[in-house]
């Protein structure tokens, strides 16, 4: 099993695609479960996701495992054998890993059917446009909709081997960032018929992190990163357009709400000051990663007495997850599992420890089979 379940993370590894576009991650796992026994299955499609439904032996309850399935737009540099096929694509965020724990899990479960009725989750888009909130209101519904939800994430600066996991919030909520600002372009030499906006981008950035620092409660935690500003064509001539992308995070949703609403002000104040044109769009947003107490707890008093894994009482964190939409709504937890790469997650050299994979089964079966 072991082999077979680092052969389908290296296939998957091959083959990174992004939101909504995951047309061979999708059949790949549509040929893998046709090669399962079919008497208890139940399969439906969603958009490029994939629902597999495993009928119990005597169900009171629909247990749910949601993974996700797309990779990210980065250009991979591992330099592994079995590294991304697809130009600029890379499953740097261990995706493929969560593919496969989650095929490795069904494939038990279909060859030896749990009490309660199984659902695998394969949620295209979780890096954005963000597939989860959507899939929940369109297919999770009805004798779809499960009674308990679980999750992992791949966590790099953990040893294979260890659950990281508390109740409560896990991870943040997230909110993309898009400013958009107009001016007036011209000659260098005659900035007074301008309105630079390369200069009022730069004062637009140091403005904005000044509501981390004066707005928001120091015993909470948020954070705004510019991560990308575009403007102007040419060394000798103003620029009538520049672009700042970045991201938002908070804790709660309160300060979410607080930063937003900073951002505008700062930013219609901006506009006023340099006479310029300026457009705001949050893009994709995240709701928090809350895990539920009781839930929680029983998977974390599993953890401390098995075999094979290490449990560690972990923090909160500033990573976004659309898996939170899917805990507002349903019972569960996501935890994160440890796969000691020496490159963190998003990065073009993260390199995940394999040997996580027939762990996490275990582990995962295992409990499923207490549930």
């Amino acid at each position: 099993m072991e082999t077979n379940l680092i052969q389908i993370r290296r296939d998957l590894h091959r083959i990174p695609e992004l939101g909504y576009q995951e047309f061979k991650t999708q059949q790949y796992i549509l040929d893998f479960v046709s090669h399962l026994p079919q008497e208890r299955l139940a399969v439906k499609t969603w958009k490029t996701g994939v629902l597999v439904k495993v009928k119990g032996t005597a169900a009171k309850k629909l247990i749910g495992y949601r993974t996700d399935i797309d990779g990210l737009p980065i250009q991979e540099e591992t330099g592994f054998s079995f590294q991304s096929e697809h130009e600029g694509r890379m499953h740097a965020c261990g995706h493929d890993f969560h593919m496969t724990i989650a095929l490795g899990i069904l494939t038990y479960f279909a060859n030896h059917p749990a009490q309660d009725d199984l659902l695998f989750i394969f949620q295209p888009a979780e890096e954005g446009p963000g597939g989860a909130e959507t899939m929940l209101k369109e297919v999770l519904i009805g004798d779809w909709r499960p009674d308990l939800i679980m999750a992992l994430h791949a966590a790099p600066e953990y040893p294979a081997g260890t659950v990281a996991v508390k109740e409560g919030l896990l991870f943040a909520n997230t909110s993309e960032l898009y400013i958009d600002l107009e001016g007036k372009g011209g000659h260098a030499a005659y900035p007074q018929h301008t309105k630079d906006m390369v200069v009022a981008a730069a004062y637009l950035v140091t403005q904005l992190q000044s509501i981390i620092s004066r707005n928001i409660d120091p015993l909470d935690s948020a954070v705004i990163t510019i991560g990308k500003i575009t403007g102007g064509s040419v060394q000798n001539a103003i620029a009538e357009y520049a672009r700042l992308e970045g991201t938002i995070r908070t804790l709660s949703s309160e300060a979410m709400e607080k930063v937003k609403r900073r951002i505008e002000t700062i930013t219609n104040g901006l506009a006023a000051a340099f006479e310029c044109q300026a457009r705001i769009d949050y893009g994709c947003n995240y709701y928090q990663v809350f895990n539920h107490a009781d839930e929680t707890a029983r998977f974390m008093d599993f953890v401390r007495t098995y075999k094979g894994a290490r449990l560690h009482e972990c923090g909160e964190a500033l990573t976004g997850e659309d898996f939170g939409y899917m805990l507002k709504e349903i019972p569960g937890f996501m935890f994160w599992l440890g796969v000691g790469s020496p490159y963190g997650l998003h990065h073009a050299k993260f390199a995940p420890d394999e040997r996580a994979l027939q762990m996490a089964v275990d582990l995962m079966v295992d409990y499923i089979l207490t549930l």
